[in-house]
This record gives C-alpha cells, sequence and structure tokens, in this order.
C-alpha cells in the first residue's frame, strides 16, 4: 500500500521525461524504476488512443476468454513502449499461450476481478463481461486451501490449476464462482488449520 499510495497517477498526463524524473528512485520488490517508468509511459501512450477495457474486449469478445483479453492488454503495452527486462515482464506478464505450466497470471485476474465484479470489495467499473468468466486469482493461499478442502485436484501451481478451481467453484454458483476467492484467501493467509 505505501508503495502504491507514492504513485502519482496524474503522471499519466505528463511528458516521457516528466514520467522517468519522477520514477528514477521508485522500485518495489522484483521491478526496477525503469520498469515502473515503462508501464507508465506504455498506460499514458495507449490513453491517448483508447482504454484498458476497450483493448481487453478485444481479445475477450470472440471467445468469452479473459486469457486472451489478458493477451490482447499485454501486446498492446508493449506496442505502446517497447521495453523489456525481467522486472517489467514479471509485472506486466507474457502473452500466454497455454495453460499447464504457465503463470498464473494472479495479478491480471484479481485486476479483472475488481474491474468486473461488483459487491462490497469490487469496484465492477467494466461493463459487457460476464463474471461468469473469470478465473480465480490463484495464489498460494487459495492453491493450498484449495488442495485441502478437495476443490484443486492439480500438484502444479499454474494456470491450469486456476482454472480447475475456478471450475469447481462453477459448481457452488456457476454464474458468480469468485465470489469464494476472499473467502478462500483468507483462510490461508490466517493460517486457519483445516
Amino acid at each position: 500500500m505505501k508503495f502504491l499510495n507514492s504513485l502519482d497517477f496524474s503522471l499519466l498526463k505528463a511528458s516521457d521525461e516528466e514520467i522517468k524524473e519522477t520514477f528514477k528512485n521508485h522500485y518495489y520488490r522484483f521491478q526496477k524504476s525503469e520498469d515502473v517508468i515503462a508501464l507508465f509511459i506504455a498506460l499514458k501512450r495507449l490513453h491517448v488512443e483508447t482504454t484498458i477495457e476497450k483493448i481487453f474486449k478485444v481479445g475477450y469478445t470472440q471467445n468469452k476468454s479473459v486469457i486472451e483479453g489478458i493477451n490482447e492488454v499485454i501486446k498492446a503495452l508493449h506496442v505502446a513502449y517497447p521495453y523489456t527486462s525481467q522486472g517489467y515482464n514479471f509485472l506486466i506478464s507474457k502473452v500466454t499461450t497455454k495453460t499447464k505450466g504457465a503463470g498464473a497470471l494472479k495479478r491480471w485476474m484479481m485486476f479483472l476481478r475488481w474491474m468486473i465484479r461488483d459487491d462490497n470489495i469490487d469496484m465492477g467499473l467494466w461493463s459487457g463481461i460476464d463474471k461468469a468468466d473469470l478465473i480465480m486469482p490463484l495464489d498460494t493461499h487459495t492453491f493450498k486451501v484449495g488442495r485441502k478442502l478437495g476443490l484443486l485436484e492439480r500438484k502444479t501451481y499454474d494456470l491450469e490449476a486456476a482454472i480447475e478451481l475456478t471450475n469447481t467453484l462453477k459448481s457452488f454458483d456457476e454464474k458468480d464462482p469468485l465470489k469464494y476467492d476472499y473467502a478462500l484467501y483468507r483462510i490461508g493467509q490466517e493460517k486457519i488449520e483445516l
């Protein structure tokens, strides 16, 4: 939260030079200042022409696939500001063409949950995307709890596991399987014995 609060989002309307100067000492965990700068410049450039929501919908709409929507956004970020580094690639992820052995895209799945679902936790700012198509933002907590509760058989922590857990949760609520996300996460985070 401290890092997020340190970001000045009005800079999305500033020049590239101003963004570079402002963030020259910003870093967070795996992201260096150059990675933060790259993301801000890419977002700023995209905002001139379109929105992340519109880009996402280009990929999502054809097959109702959030993965395809995420891939469109990742590609657009790279086109807007061609930059690559280990930290930046970790931050925005790589285009995903397989689910087995692929990263779970947790940050993207969490972002989509916030943007699409509308309740006391999620903002529901995007329309035209079915919350039934969302995929669980799988982290170590939801993965372990899902396995312990018998909701997840897959032993590998990957995108395939996130999809499997989501499909299991659809058996409880096919229209909104992610409504169980927060509960599963908190059980794991609080280390509640099952």
